[in-house]
């Protein structure tokens, strides 16, 4: 049975998940009927099928995919099917991917509406002690952004961390980000006999006092994880590295805001992370350049008027060509 639960403006109704998408399709009509809702958003294929037939079913609201930063619209059978059972917008991260051509052609017109953060709120953040963050007898914290799509850049980093060791005794490392608890992380630590020094830290609300107490951090997720990841550190004034791809160059200005590496080798990014822990000057006016940039040009206020904008599209029954 589903709890409802309430904050100011909002109302928090959970759908639980599993089982046959038909089911979930189900689950979905019967929220839709009890509740006035004009607009549906999902994010992957499948989640949009069974929205889509939830919404035929419930004979209301239109649907809003959002494709995630870094990621192109693909439209499988599950969308296609999906496409002809409700009213579809698609919501993109930047304009020139909105025209990539893959939009269905009876879908209403696509927006755009790039991450962002707000800078105000994180102004707020304090950094967590090294103790609490399970970084204990350290001077120096490097954090890394991960997610599961990041086994090979992490894989690098660890191996980094393991060259930097043996000269910097208080060098800490701690992981943040769904799976970075996961085993396999913690056996690579240990075959490097870096155990000691690398905290699993995994998901937390307080993720970014975690990160604001990090030297620099290392991006080694994908998608929306990494652009929160590159977004959040340099609101918090952290430098950044990173891989350098389509998705990193969009955030961060290379030598600037941070270090964008042309591929993950091990030495490389050793010497460059002790460079950066050499040079407190230099980290402080990439993290101030980030912070610069974060406040001109990703404000958490431009991404929620793209979120209003797709919504009244989506609200307009005049732009349904379904």
């Amino acid at each position: 049975m589903s709890t409802t639960d309430r904050l100011p403006g909002v109302e928090l109704a959970p759908i639980p998940l599993g089982g046959p998408w038909m089911n979930e399709s189900l689950r979905l009509r019967q929220v839709l009927l009890e509740h006035y809702v004009e607009v549906v958003f999902v994010h992957t294929e499948r989640e949009q099928l069974v929205a889509s037939l939830g919404i035929r079913l419930a004979e209301r609201a239109a649907l809003v995919r959002r494709i995630p930063a870094g990621a192109t619209l693909t439209r499988g059978p599950e969308a296609r099917l999906g496409e002809r059972l409700a009213a579809t917008g698609y919501l993109f991260t930047t304009e020139a991917s909105s025209s990539n051509g893959a939009t269905a052609r009876g879908a209403f017109e696509p927006v755009a509406a790039d991450v962002g953060v707000s800078v105000e709120s994180i102004e707020q953040v304090r950094p967590l002690s090294l103790g609490a963050i399970g970084a204990n007898g350290g001077d120096q914290l490097i954090a890394c952004v991960y997610d599961p799509t990041a086994r090979r850049r992490i894989a690098a980093l660890l191996r980094a961390v393991a060259l930097l060791a043996p000269r910097h005794p208080g060098l800490r490392l701690a992981i943040v980000g769904p799976g970075a608890e996961d085993d396999d992380l913690r056996m690579h630590a240990a075959a490097l006999g870096i155990t000691e020094i690398v905290a699993h830290v995994g998901q937390r609300l307080d993720q970014q006092a975690v990160l604001s107490a990090a030297e620099l951090a290392w991006v080694a997720a994908g998608g929306d994880n990494a652009a929160f990841g590159y977004l959040d550190l340099m609101a918090l004034r952290v430098p950044v590295l990173a891989e350098r791809d389509a998705l990193s160059q969009r955030y961060v200005a290379d030598g600037i805001c941070g270090v964008l590496l042309a591929q993950p080798d091990p030495g490389t990014m050793a010497a460059r992370i002790a460079v950066l822990l050499a040079h407190k000057e230099r980290r402080s006016a990439m993290g101030n350049a980030g912070r610069a940039r974060v406040s001109r040009d990703f404000a958490e206020q431009d991404m929620v008027d793209g979120f209003e904008r797709a919504t009244e599209i989506a609200r307009d029954r005049k732009r349904w060509r379904t």
